[in-house]
């Protein structure tokens, strides 16, 4: 009897999970060649111990650390001394304020783009010139301007939230079968009217592809900002343990980014289907 593909599925990840954190504790007895010459300080930055193994933490190591974050997720010892739930509800936060404000602008702005062949001629040459432009450009006229670190942090994710938001929902207003504007108006449906209860519906799915974009690219450029700004978050999280040279926080920390990712996408994922529909 064949086993449903889901099942296969969730096995097939558990193996190779597994024989990714076996290759991982292998390749670290494997040494570095000639660790053993070098000076013990620079051996360490360089990812080796004297004895010629490698300085890089095993999993079994990580996981012992990730469940100690675990255990005690929200402890405050003082500003460099914060529970990872801590770090990471800082960071949640900053990245919901600032896509929440990028919805506010790029839905309705994205309405009038796709309804107006005027506002999208006019609009189109500024949108594909800032496109482009990395979120981190704008943090150090954010900083000089804001004067806030904190503020200057979300108006980071407002910046990158805003463009896969505002071209999907142009996109997605644009491509609403004539067919069924057609019908609105020989009913005589009002503008306002048509546009929620016949664009907005038809539209829905991929304006929330556009917000599931966009919320990967903020969750990836918390982490950045919050390197350059310092504070707290998880970004500078993982800056203060590298310099403190603990390499099995960081990867930690990287688990627990990814984790959060992970949510967030699913999260979206699961309202997009719920706005989808089948012809």
């Amino acid at each position: 009897m064949s086993l449903p593909l889901r099942t296969r599925a969730v096995i097939l990840s558990v193996v190779l999970f597994f024989a990714f954190a076996m290759l991982w504790e292998v390749s670290l007895g494997k040494g570095t060649g000639s660790a053993a010459n070098m000076d013990p300080e620079y051996a360490a930055l360089m990812g080796a111990t004297a004895k010629g193994a490698s300085a890089m933490p095993g999993p079994l190591e990580v996981g012992a650390q990730i469940w100690d974050h675990i255990m005690d997720p929200f402890y405050d010892a003082g500003p460099n001394d914060k529970g990872i739930g801590i770090q990471l509800g800082y960071s949640i936060l900053r990245v919901l304020v600032g896509f929440g404000l990028a919805v506010a602008v790029a839905v309705p702005l994205g309405f009038l783009i796709g309804m107006s062949p005027l506002f999208y001629r006019a609009l189109d040459p500024f949108i594909q010139i800032m496109k482009p432009v990395s979120p981190l450009a704008w943090m150090p006229l954010a900083l000089y301007t804001i004067k806030d670190s904190i503020i200057s942090s979300v108006f980071v994710i407002f910046i990158c939230s805003v463009w896969p938001m505002l071209t999907n929902t142009a996109f997605g207003v644009a491509s609403v079968r004539k067919e069924w504007l057609n019908v609105a108006k020989t009913l005589e449906v009002g503008n306002f009217r048509t546009a929620f209860q016949v664009i907005l519906p038809a539209a829905a799915p991929t304006i929330m592809t556009g917000m599931r974009i966009s919320v990967g690219i903020a969750w990836l450029v918390i982490v950045a900002a919050e390197m350059l700004v310092g504070g707290t978050g998880i970004g500078y999280f993982v800056w203060n343990e590298w310099n403190n040279l603990s390499i099995t926080n960081v990867i930690a920390a990287i688990f627990f980014i990814g984790m959060i990712g992970m949510v967030l996408d699913l999260c979206l994922s699961y309202l997009t289907k719920l706005v989808t529909y089948s012809e």
